[in-house]
């Protein structure tokens, strides 16, 4: 064993955990992420890659290669037998706005994501372990003593907090005993996979709704492959998880004479939907994320999406407490992430009924599953302000939009939130560079049009951002946004004296009065569609 303690171990090389050792890593936070696979995941799973992650992964500096690798989502070809019947956009595509330049789903096949972030893993000095097991763990009140396996020989580290990210099958959550609350649709399989198929169009999403045995759709990948679902209708026989029983079953239930070659299959697998999840993210020094803390439908693309958003909720508020910031501030991960999680399941669940029951309407995607509109609003981080009616309020996710720098170049908001700081958005004349909290926040003044710019100033050249966050121009507000990219504090006019007690005890290396308690939330307490139902 090491004599030195660990900062963080993450178990798990998923899109969680990685995006959690990310971001751990670009603080200066040691960290050791493992995987017990032998190797990385090579299908495209979680292929949907929603607008609000988008911003998290422009955050971790990979947005230029995750767009790169993906392609818009293509419209529906709804087929019966050999005929085309319909056509369909499953989630109508939306126009950039200021505060939202990338407003649509993005299609990037989980594998390819995961291999962009193992990439800027690796830029930051961490490599992943793969083919090591977590085995065993135990926790005190200074850290957290884990064994793990590789090749037969085992390993004790002492880290300070250990992070669960290893998915619905998840070895941390067992030893915590934590039970996934929820349903398994035991009587529904889905085979899914990543094939070749020739005589089909690859610039549509084709889908027998109607077919023999169950649905089947084929989704183009980037790349030249399809992404298979095929549904075994309850009391079907699986079939065999081959290229020639995959081929033969779509021929038979979907295109009955019709000239497609299905082959080179890189992943198949058998699916059963899950709508699960736990009632408790945190054991005092371990934390579950993603899929070991909730399992997900495969419908409306969500649990890769809302995973990422876990590890991005909890890495900077590890990294703080890590460098000295108030432990309590690591009791608000369950408590904002928790209920997010709830909702995002009973929207999937409702999805999934919809395509089980072959009711297509019913699985048209709304704003929701964007995650744009998800608030922290009356959290601990998130006070309600009395009398406060702006349309963005503090726990909200912080709108972009378009300004121009001390250069004259064009630059937006996102530009400057991007890193590991808090970004302190300093509107009216009187607004100053408020550096009294160090190299923790960075300040950005807002500077109306026709106003003299500074070196730390932005112009709001078309006022999308006075705009954005309802300041009249020349008046004065102070808009702290976090390093996850929500608002932290709010108050127009400025208040720095509020502002200062907000945000005292949550920078590191600060001593100060402990951050507002909140008790953690309780499954039933949410609008979750689990409740009263038994554990796995």
């Amino acid at each position: 064993m090491s004599h030195e303690t660990l900062p963080v171990l993450v178990i798990g090389a998923g899109p969680t955990g990685l995006t959690l050792a990310c971001d751990l890593a670009r603080r200066g936070i040691r960290v050791r992420i493992v995987d017990a696979a032998p190797l990385p995941f090579v299908g495209s799973r979680g292929k949907g890659l929603q607008p609000r992650t988008l911003e998290v992964l422009d955050d971790l500096g990979v947005l230029d290669a995750v767009l790169a690798a993906g392609m818009d989502y293509p419209r529906l070809r709804i087929h019966w037998r050999r005929f085309v019947v319909g056509r369909w956009t499953m989630m109508a595509p939306r126009a950039p706005t200021p505060d939202v330049p990338r407003p649509n789903a993005w299609l990037v096949p989980q594998a390819r994501t995961e291999g962009i972030l193992r990439d800027r893993l690796a830029s930051l000095g961490v490599t992943v372990e793969f083919g090591t097991a977590l085995t065993r763990f135990t926790q005190d009140a200074t850290g957290v003593t884990a064994t793990l396996t590789r090749d037969g020989a085992e390993e004790t580290v002492r880290a300070e907090y250990l992070v669960g990210a290893d998915g619905g099958h998840s070895r941390v959550r067992k030893e915590l005993g934590l039970a996934l609350r929820g349903v398994t649709h035991d009587e529904e399989r889905i085979v899914v996979g990543d094939v070749r198929v020739e005589g089909l169009d690859p610039s549509h999403w084709h889908v027998w709704p109607f077919a023999r045995g169950g649905m089947v759709a084929l989704c183009p990948l980037p790349g030249g492959r399809f992404q298979l679902a095929l549904q075994v209708k309850p009391g079907d026989t699986v079939p065999e998880l081959t290229e020639a029983a995959i081929h033969q079953r779509i021929q038979e239930g979907a295109r009955p004479g019709a000239k497609l070659r299905l082959h080179d299959a890189s992943w198949l697998s058998v699916y059963r939907p899950n709508t699960r999840m736990v009632d408790r993210y945190r054991v005092d020094r371990v934390f579950i994320a993603g899929d070991a803390a909730h399992v997900h439908p495969p419908t409306g693309g969500q649990g890769l999406n809302t995973g990422v958003q876990d590890a991005y909720n909890l890495g900077w508020k590890l990294g703080h407490v890590l460098q000295g910031a108030d432990p309590a501030l690591l009791d608000t991960y369950e408590v904002e992430r928790l209920p997010v999680a709830a909702r995002v399941l009973g929207l999937s669940s409702k999805l999934f009924d919809g395509m089980r029951q072959g009711r297509m309407k019913a699985m048209k995607r709304g704003d929701e599953l964007r995650q744009l509109g998800w608030s922290y609003r009356g959290g601990p981080l998130a006070p309600a302000a009395p009398g406060d009616t702006a349309r963005v309020q503090a726990g909200d996710r912080a709108p972009d939009a378009p300004c121009v720098d001390a250069d004259g170049k064009p630059v937006r908001l996102s530009d400057r939130f991007r890193g590991p700081h808090w970004t302190l958005l300093a509107f009216g004349p009187e607004a100053t560079t408020h550096a009294r909290f160090g190299a923790t926040v960075r300040v950005v003044r807002i500077i109306p049009k026709g106003t003299s710019i500074e070196a730390d100033a932005v112009l709001d050249t078309h006022g999308h951002a006075h705009r954005a966050y309802d300041v009249a121009p020349g008046t004065g507000a102070l808009i702290l946004v976090r390093p996850d990219g929500y608002v932290g504090h709010t108050s127009r006019p400025g208040n720095l004296a509020a502002l200062e007690q907000f945000l005292t005890p949550l920078l590191p290396r600060l001593s100060s009065p402990a951050i507002p308690s909140m008790p953690p939330p309780r499954v039933e307490d949410t609008p979750d569609v689990t409740a009263g139902i038994s554990p796995a």
